[in-house]
């Protein structure tokens, strides 16, 4: 595993833009806050992987850790944009590469694919995301006065929202896990016989036209079965996407600022909670 750092202070103006969708006021786009990214090259099999974090440099304390998978294009300037955003001030923040270093997306129609590949397999889906969050724990380890392994919780949006319910799903030991629109729930053959050792918060576009009642219904008894400690929010009017600013296809995937602003304070005060045991 390599790392690699940069400092840069060109991402605030970005930041700031994302900040003020989200309403948070503890952002990078303060005064004295400095975003730092650093980039961790690592090798799962014979494929090459690249990871992002990012914090805010100016802050002298240790913060959670968040694993993000994004959406399925992958590590995109976009996407690390909002990496760097929720950082801010209050998380450390290390982003998933799903696919590769050189196998990542170049649209949204080879995105669909390789995402249909994915859930075709569940099981090599289950081992990118370990890989991933055992290399969060790697970094992490020789960071120790950054990011606090003890509070260490994972999100993600869209294919990266369920990846994060697959991560859970495995039985991993985690703070928190949270879904923003994302596929909730598998066959009941493809449920894995482990306990949940983490609680889940999904948030749920009720009109995501990708994500029908009968999955959220299954998803709902998944939760119960397992006796989880879990929360699903639905939104209404809300369909796929509807966090993402560059989504627009009307009743498909589509940006809602009321929803993603209500969103992420949600994602806050779960996150809060199980930081603080509550």
């Amino acid at each position: 595993m390599n790392f690699r750092t940069g400092i840069f202070p060109s991402m605030l103006g970005a930041v700031a833009m994302l900040t003020s969708m989200m309403g948070h006021a503890g952002s990078a786009s303060q005064t004295g806050a400095q975003i730092v990214e650093k980039i961790v090259d690592y090798r799962m099999g014979d494929r090459e992987h690249r990871a992002y974090v990012y914090y805010d440099d100016s802050i002298r304390s240790s913060r959670p850790l968040l694993l993000m998978v994004p959406n399925w294009l992958g590590t995109t300037a976009a996407n690390r944009s909002q990496a760097a955003q929720i950082a801010g001030r209050d998380y450390v923040v290390f982003v998933a590469d799903m696919y590769g270093r050189d196998a990542q997306p170049a649209d949204a129609a080879a995105a669909g694919r390789t995402v249909q590949a994915l859930y075709g397999d569940r099981a090599d889906l289950r081992r990118r995301i370990l890989a991933a969050h055992e290399q969060a724990l790697a970094w992490a380890a020789q960071a120790a006065d950054i990011a606090d392994v003890q509070r260490f919780a994972a999100i993600g949006f869209c294919f990266g929202g369920a990846t994060v319910l697959e991560l859970a799903r495995t039985g991993t030991p985690l703070s928190a896990v949270v879904s923003f629109h994302g596929n909730l729930s598998l066959p009941p053959s493809e449920v894995p016989d482990q306990p949940l050792r983490t609680r889940i918060l999904a948030l749920h576009g009720d009109a995501d036209p990708y994500v029908p009642q009968p999955q959220v219904d299954a998803f709902v008894e998944e939760m119960r079965s397992a006796g989880a400690d879990w929360q699903l929010v639905r939104f209404g009017g809300a369909v796929h996407s509807f966090t993402d600013p560059d989504a627009n296809t009307p009743g498909k995937a589509q940006y809602n600022p009321k929803a993603a602003h209500r969103a992420y304070a949600m994602m806050r005060n779960f996150l809060a909670d199980a930081f603080a045991g509550r």
